[in-house]
């Protein structure tokens, strides 16, 4: 399998209507955390988080947040962003539009059942969309939030080591950064994400939230 840490310049050009990247003046840099809330996993990203005083944004599954709404209540009292990652985490190449955009209203549904903050940042599940989907949650207001170092942390052939190495090389200015706050990702985030944080805050950068 090939893996891209860091997403090639021909997809940025190919698909320039999606956020890949965030630069600006300050080296700020945005962590992020896709398919929570999950019990254990979320808190203790949540904890690392708190103790090292930053801020990112979690793409919620909505079924998760059915499940575990008191953990979705927890990212939102400690003033993370957050964004929708459909309710079932589909595949957008494996699915028709219309049900595509269904599962997406029920996940925003399911946000604002615990929270008054609308929230319109989209990730599509494994980064697959279709440009007619993607064209007509747009018109319904969303930013599509892609990334540009992807931490593969739930690659179970992927040794720690490797993960953390692979975030480190690529990260630069305005980097989107991947993580998951999954029971596979589990072994590599726990691993990687403190001492990446570590390593890059010696590197002079800072991270935000993206809103």
């Amino acid at each position: 399998m090939i893996r891209f840490f860091k997403i090639p310049k021909i997809i940025l050009l190919l698909f320039p209507k999606y956020i890949w990247k965030l630069p600006n003046a300050e080296k700020k840099i945005y962590l992020t955390f896709d398919d929570g809330p999950i019990p254990e996993v979320t808190e203790w990203v949540l904890d690392i988080l708190k103790h090292e005083n930053i801020k990112a944004t979690f793409f919620c599954i909505g079924d998760n947040i059915k499940k575990h709404p008191e953990i979705f209540k927890k990212i939102i009292a400690h003033n993370h962003s957050i964004g929708n990652h459909t309710f079932n985490h589909l595949n957008g190449w494996k699915t028709a539009t219309k049900e595509y955009l269904e599962n997406i209203e029920l996940c925003e549904k399911e946000i604002l059942k615990h929270t008054n903050l609308e929230s319109k940042l989209f990730r599509a599940p494994f980064g697959k969309i279709r440009k007619k989907q993607a064209s007509a949650i747009q018109k319904l207001g969303y930013e599509i939030i892609m990334w540009k170092v992807l931490s593969y942390d739930f690659d179970k052939d992927l040794s720690n080591e490797q993960c953390l190495l692979k975030v480190i090389q690529n990260t630069s200015n305005g980097s989107i950064i991947v993580f998951h706050d999954s029971i596979k990702a589990n072994n590599n985030l726990k691993y990687t994400l403190p001492i990446a944080i570590q390593q890059l805050k010696k590197k002079g950068y800072i991270f935000d939230k993206i809103n």
